[in-house]
């Protein structure tokens, strides 16, 4: 079955590029057309690298690694979000901090203090406190929710980056490449293809659009972590390959995916059964009533 339809593309707008004079002359092999003083991108195309892109993801994550979702602009604030925490992976929707990748030690110890004041609020912490003190204390950890609250849970620089427009979230791109982290973006015509590693072709303006791709993305990464639970529940005692990161934890959304699952096997394998005695049991009634 496809990841995703062609149906789907033109409906979610997928394939408007921007208008010709806003264009980069390298996205000239992924546009099909211009149409009314606009490009339109090749979805055939896009298909192809969204099929790439995703048995990247997947393998990726089944063998231990993470996606940051990362989308600054408005029209992919909430899918960037929504996505990301249905999968359990990290995400930033609001502004990109300088040095969220490259210096990921120091952002670590604003995420350490943004659990400390947390915590302090929740426990009676700010009890004794001034009312200045205490209001001093909330604004820092709400502006530290704000930026950092998608990331909360990242021990360490994810594995992959998912980008939804590369011109807006350059700075993010140049960190991801400094560490040669593999960039997975969907490309506007107004976009370098040099810059991401795993392009997918596409409308990166429009929110079905950015939508669409980002749950796609999503949906690999979920692959992903069910392909790691298959594994780990085959051999529970095998060691990690050399180099790759030890599994991490499941998320909630996938222990119960897994339960529903083996609830339904349970099932299936339970009215089997009763088709398969139905039979011997209408032969034995016949037989008592013959008698």
């Amino acid at each position: 079955m496809a990841v995703v339809t062609m149906k789907q593309l033109l409906d979610s707008g997928v394939h408007f590029g921007h208008q010709t004079r806003r264009w980069n002359p390298k996205m000239k092999r992924y546009i099909f057309t211009e149409r009314n003083g606009i490009y339109i991108i090749d979805l055939q195309q896009t298909l192809t690298y969204i099929d790439r892109a995703y048995e990247f993801i997947k393998e990726t994550v089944a063998h231990g690694g993470t996606i940051m979702f990362v989308g600054t602009k408005k029209q992919a604030q909430e899918a960037i979000a929504a996505e990301a925490s249905r999968v359990g992976m990290p995400y930033v929707n609001q502004r990109w901090l300088g040095g969220m990748l490259t210096n990921f030690q120091t952002v670590h110890k604003r995420l350490l203090r943004l659990k400390e004041l947390e915590s302090r609020e929740q426990t009676g912490g700010f009890e004794g406190l001034t009312k200045r003190e205490i209001l001093t204390l909330t604004r820092e950890k709400d502006k530290l929710e704000k930026t950092l609250g998608g990331i909360r849970d990242m021990a360490k620089v994810p594995s992959i980056v998912w980008i939804v427009d590369t011109k807006k979230e350059h700075i993010a791109v140049g960190e991801a490449r400094k560490l040669n982290i593999p960039v997975v973006a969907i490309l506007d015509t107004n976009c370098d293809p040099d810059e991401v590693d795993y392009p997918i072709p596409g409308n990166d303006d429009a929110i079905r659009s950015a939508a669409l791709l980002t749950k796609v993305v999503a949906e690999a990464a979920a692959a992903g972590l069910m392909a790691r639970s298959s594994r780990n529940g085959a051999s529970a005692d095998a060691k990690p390959e050399p180099g790759v990161a030890a599994d991490e934890p499941l998320a909630e959304w996938e222990k119960e995916l897994l339960a529903g699952s083996e609830t339904a096997a349970a099932d299936a394998t339970e009215a089997a059964a009763a088709v398969e005695a139905a039979p011997a049991e209408a032969a034995t009634e016949q037989a008592t009533a013959s008698s």
